[in-house]
């Protein structure tokens, strides 16, 4: 859109600051989408009307780093992308990275731009460190701290199967290196599902739980024809296998004393 530059009142830069945007994002601008040529607050309002579609076929989603041309909020002048409007004069987003073509006046968030993600993180640069095997920013209390699996957040959580990557709410690494949501982490283990859904390793430290089981055990008699019969079991935990007795109750790895195993033969008489 063509203004008259003689005509534009100019602005100071935090000129109705933190008074413009959408529900993700509080910014002085608007994007326009390269991918359907139409006009969203941000790329996430873009991804919910596009997703949204009735046609499947037309689902898709706005890459961030495409974006040419944005619309300050303020004047309204389409233009090339850059922190400052060519018109009015104001800071469209306080928070500003050129190669995301992303906007933010809310800089309490600490987003930084990490070059190995390609991305921009919020959290502040400070707290974090990129993890080359695992693909993705951690919490520095990871560093050294977490077993890697490569490229472990550029998968679907496996609860909600949201792309866990550049999502926007916070995730948990596991104790095996697998990853998902917080929140959807909170909900499995208020369920009692206390195993990871990819690998079904234990999420969680389960020492009071096995000590708990063990008296469960001596306490609970089998009946005479099971009483002395063995199966084999696989160890979710270390991967070990072992021969152990077998009781309804639950079946104890002989190396690392846990009971989230599974058995891999039938009772047998020992």
């Amino acid at each position: 859109m063509a203004v008259d530059s003689e005509s534009a009142p100019q602005r100071s830069r935090d000129f109705v600051k933190l008074e413009h945007g959408c529900d993700h994002y509080k910014r002085r601008c608007k994007i326009r989408a390269p991918c359907c040529n139409k006009i969203f607050p941000c790329r996430h309002c873009h991804n919910e009307a596009a997703n949204s579609l009735s046609n499947p076929k037309d689902h898709h989603d706005l890459v961030r780093q495409d974006v040419k041309q944005v619309i300050c909020s303020i004047c309204n002048t389409e233009q090339e992308v850059a922190q400052v409007c060519s018109h009015c004069g104001v800071n469209m987003g306080e928070y500003f990275c050129d190669v995301c073509k992303f906007y933010d006046d809310d800089t309490t968030k600490g987003q930084f731009h990490c070059n190995d993600c390609g991305i921009c993180r919020v959290g502040g640069r400070d707290k974090f460190f990129h993890c080359q095997k695992c693909g993705s920013c951690y919490t520095v209390d990871l560093r050294d701290n977490h077993l890697c699996v490569e490229n472990s957040m550029k998968s679907y959580c496996p609860i909600c199967y949201e792309y866990l990557f550049d999502s926007v709410e916070s995730t948990r690494i596991l104790k095996c290196g697998h990853t998902m949501h917080m929140d959807c982490f909170s909900q499995m283990t208020m369920q009692n599902q206390y195993r990871c859904p990819i690998c079904c390793k234990a999420v969680l430290d389960m020492t009071a739980f096995w000590k708990d089981l063990d008296m469960d055990i001596d306490a609970t008699s089998m009946p005479t024809e099971y009483r002395f019969e063995v199966v084999s079991i696989l160890c979710n935990d270390c991967n070990s296998t072992s021969t152990v007795q077998f009781h309804i109750l639950g079946l104890k790895c002989r190396k690392c004393n846990s009971y989230n195993t599974r058995r891999i033969t039938t009772p047998s008489k020992h």
